[in-house]
């Protein structure tokens, strides 16, 4: 079956996308498998890891919101999947390495959402990026410190994923665009749902590009990115589309990013920097995992540890250590 499929790359694929056959490999080599592509198997790996399954417990913006339709880490990073496979399905990519490289772009992601990342940016001393920490967890973080052994393709994409990365390969660079425009179409419904938004609020010069609902804003995306990148080097959306996309990401940092749920996310933000000052006075309460990193490095085991948490845990964590229970002395 993988040599079908190298066979079907070679035939099909554009001369610019990644073939399979041609991945950089392993940081350790391994068994190959008969039947899966390393990329193939590289996404496997990332949907049975634990890092993934706690996104379904992750914040994506809106905090414990009323409601069961509100985007979350994982629902986010599975549109972000299906906006690179369809990127990378109609210009002829890679679609194996677009799907793996989004299903990992959000491993490392803080609880909180962003409110989470600019926390521990703050305290910890080397800084803090959740596109750096998603490398980590899939480099040395999972599987009990040893790591999922991802493809060097597949590494790159995830490290790159943000707007200010450079991926090495058009499937990162799927990746990236399908990233914000997922996050930036979704996180407006979200906050026209709960409130804080009204649709005619919406900045009218990208409302005319984009349209007004979400899937008319995802669906002239993709289109604006096959006619500007088919049979070509690059994967980018024409001038006129990636203007409209960047004045819609500056008016959702502007009235929903910077101020939604203000008073939760100072509670958040509490509670992150009570949590990681007591696991730097005290390293040993750590979980064993990250105490290894603690020997050289506490602000970066704390770090590990914390990013890795849920909402739902680190509130349980928090009042654990300081909230008193009944009966206590």
């Amino acid at each position: 079956m993988k040599e079908k499929t190298y066979k079907k790359e070679e035939a099909f694929l554009s001369p610019y996308a990644m073939k399979s056959c041609d991945t950089r490999g392993r940081m350790r080599e391994e068994e190959p498998c008969n039947m899966r592509t390393d990329f193939q198997r590289d996404r496997d790996r990332i949907i049975y890891s634990k890092a993934f399954l706690r996104l379904k417990n992750k914040t994506q913006v809106f905090f414990a919101p009323d409601g069961d339709h509100y985007m979350s880490r994982l629902t986010h990073t599975l549109d972000v999947s299906q906006i690179a496979r369809s990127l990378a399905r109609g210009l002829s990519l890679n679609e194996d390495l677009a799907e793996a490289i989004a299903l990992g772009h959000d491993l490392g992601h803080t609880p909180f959402g962003h409110v989470g990342e600019r926390v521990l940016d703050s305290l910890c001393p080397t800084g803090f990026r959740h596109s750096q920490q998603s490398l980590r967890v899939v480099d040395v973080l999972e599987k009990d410190g040893r790591g999922l052994n991802l493809t060097y393709e597949v590494r790159d994409g995830i490290l790159n994923h943000t707007k200010s990365g450079n991926p090495m390969t058009l499937e990162g660079v799927a990746v990236s665009l399908a990233d914000r425009i997922a996050y930036i179409n979704h996180d407006i419904e979200d906050a026209i749902r709960a409130g804080f938004l009204k649709e005619d609020e919406l900045p009218k010069r990208a409302v005319k590009v984009f349209g007004r609902d979400t899937s008319s804003r995802i669906n002239t995306a993709i289109c604006d990115i096959y006619a500007e990148s088919e049979g070509q080097p690059f994967v980018r959306m024409s001038e006129e589309k990636q203007e409209a996309l960047d004045l819609l990401r500056s008016f959702m940092f502007e009235r929903v990013y910077e101020h939604a749920n203000r008073l939760i996310q100072e509670s958040a933000e509490r509670m992150l920097c009570a949590l990681y000052t007591y696991f730097v006075e005290h390293p040993g309460d750590l979980p064993v995992l990250y105490r290894k990193t603690a020997e050289t490095d506490i602000p970066r085991a704390v770090c590990d540890y914390l990013s890795s948490m849920t909402d739902k845990y680190a509130i349980g964590v928090f009042k654990q250590l300081f909230v008193p229970r009944e009966g206590s002395v």
